[in-house]
This record gives structure tokens, sequence and C-alpha cells, in this order.
């Protein structure tokens, strides 16, 4: 009982604690004035992307940024961790190495932002608009639960599971029930990652990482596949029709193949 209530405090305090990963949603309420309101105006963000160094950084560190305008902004390598950026248009931004860590983004518009390198550990886009997003080489163990990532692009992106705090729960990508087609998932590490209910027909997993992946009910029709590696990938009821280059990957290591639907 006390450990329930520590995490409940620590959910709404905003700490940044391994726990505020996957599936928290139901815990939280979304309604407080830190989920949907703004303790700065866009100028003020302004002035401290502006006074930002490479030495000092423009920290936003627990900001409330909720529902704002900050489209177009350079927020590259800015400290963004546990801050709340829900329903907030951060469209053609930059966030190249920025720490978004733990960061709240239900619901916000990232179309065509920048991401590159950026750290995105347990953050939460549950319903974000990620189209064109590009995420090359970031550190994506987060959650895109129903996300819009059309054009989205992974290439080198890590959804991978951190497996050196297992006693704070699986913390590892989220891409429950996620949709957009043409996602470039090159190269990317997405060992037990959890895609279920995925719709992502002609998305290009070309050389990744699949391995323990759960793919129960995804939708893969027209994939690249080309040498994914798919050991321990659980394909129950994945949808793989038209699926391109499935005799140069190893899908005979994955388990319930003969239950996906080819």
């Amino acid at each position: 009982m006390k450990s329930l209530i520590f995490l409940q405090a620590a959910l709404f305090a905003l700490l940044p604690l391994p726990t505020l990963g996957q599936s928290v949603l139901s815990g939280v309420d979304m309604t407080l004035p830190k989920m949907t309101q703004a303790q700065l105006t866009r100028a003020d963000v302004i002035s401290q992307l502006d006074a930002a160094t490479l030495d000092s950084p423009a920290d936003f560190t627990r900001i409330w940024l909720n529902n704002l305008d900050l489209s177009e902004l350079d927020f590259g390598n800015a400290i963004l961790r546990a801050t709340s950026m829900n329903g907030t248009n951060l469209s053609g931004s930059n966030f190249d190495g920025a720490v978004l860590s733990q960061a709240w983004m239900i619901g916000a518009n990232l179309t065509d932002a920048s991401l590159v390198g950026a750290e995105l550990f347990q953050t939460q886009l549950g319903r974000a608009d990620l189209s064109n997003t590009d995420f090359t080489n970031a550190r994506t163990a987060a959650d895109f639960t129903k996300a819009n990532l059309t054009g989205a692009i992974f290439r080198g992106a890590d959804f991978s599971a951190d497996m050196r705090n297992q006693s704070m729960g699986l913390m590892r990508g989220v891409l429950t029930s996620a949709r957009g087609s043409n996602v470039d998932f090159t190269g990317a590490r997405m060992s037990r990652a959890d895609l279920e209910f995925a719709k992502l027909p002609g998305a290009n997993f070309t050389d990744a990482d699949m391995s323990m992946t759960t793919l129960g009910g995804a939708d893969l029709s027209g994939a690249i596949l080309t040498g994914a590696d798919f050991t321990d990938a659980d394909l129950t009821a994945t949808r793989l029709v038209d699926a391109r280059g499935l005799d140069q990957t190893n899908l005979d290591a994955a388990k319930n193949l003969d239950r996906a639907l080819q």
C-alpha cells in the first residue's frame, strides 16, 4: 500500500522516476493545471532560448508549457526533462540533442519537427501528431500509444528496453495502436518494444533489431523487412501481407509465425 501511494504521489508531482512510463495515464488526472496550463508565454520561451549558450542550454525542467504555440522554435540541446507540453504546437521546431525524458507531450503537434539525437526516455507522446518528424539516432524508449507516425523517421533510433532497472518494470518503446504509413525504422533498435495493434503499412524495417518485440495484431503489410532480426519476436496475428525482403530475414526464429497473416 505504501509503495502504491508513493507511486501516485510521484506521478502527480511529475518527478522524473522510471515508473512514469507506459500505461500510467489511468492514474493521472489530466485536468490538473500542470497538465493543461502554461507558466510561460511564447515570448518568455523565446527569451530563454535566445539567452542560451552551448555551455548553458535553456532549461525548462518541470515547467508547464501546455497548449502553447511554440512552433518553428530552436530548442536544440535544451533541457525539457519532465516538462509539460500537452496539446502544444511544436510543429517545425528543432529539438536536436535535446533532453525530453519524462516529458508530457500528450496530443502535441510535432509535425515536421527535428529530434535528431534527442533523449526521449519514458516521454509520454500518446495521440501526438508526429507526421514527418525526424527521430534519427534518438533514444526513443517512450510511449507512442495511438500516435500518428505517418512519414516519421526513426533511422537508428533506440526503442529497446532498459534491462538495468527491471525492478521498476519493463521500460521500453511502446507503439501500441500507433498508426502511419511509410515510417522509416531502418537500423532501429527495437528489442522488446511493444507494437501491439500498430498499423504501419509500408514501414521500412531494414536491418532493424526486432528481437523479442511484441507484434500481436500489428499491421506490417507491404513493409520492408530486409535484414531485420525477428529472433523470439511474437508474430501472433501480425499482418505480413505483401511484405518485402522476407527471404532476407529470419522470421523462422520468431514465435507464433504460423499464426501470422501472410
